[in-house]
């Protein structure tokens, strides 16, 4: 795990990311479209090869949870690694659209 990962957020319209830098030039993210419902569909989850097997998807994925949680949206998770995410957190069942 990556202890303490600072995990930024930036919206662009309706085009949304989550992020993190990891160092050695290297950033994590996970990217996703808003839709009008106030629902997002995350579309993709991607951190580099050298730092696979830490839990950072698993922590992107987290925050993007606690914020649907804390603003009250919904979420579509399009991308495979999310949905995966989602079946093992039945505990999110809430949040999905």
């Amino acid at each position: 795990m990556t202890p303490d990962l600072d995990i930024e957020h930036t919206l662009d319209g309706d085009q949304g990311r989550y992020w993190a830098e990891l160092g050695e030039g290297a950033q994590a993210e996970m990217t996703y479209l808003r839709r009008p419902d106030n629902a997002i569909i995350i579309t993709h989850t991607g951190v580099p090869p050298a730092f696979e097997g830490r839990g950072i998807a698993l922590k992107l994925v987290k925050r993007a949870v606690a914020d649907a949680r804390e603003h009250n949206f919904k979420i579509v998770p399009q991308c495979p690694y999310v949905a995966v995410q989602f079946r093992r957190h039945p505990d999110w069942d809430e949040l999905l659209a």
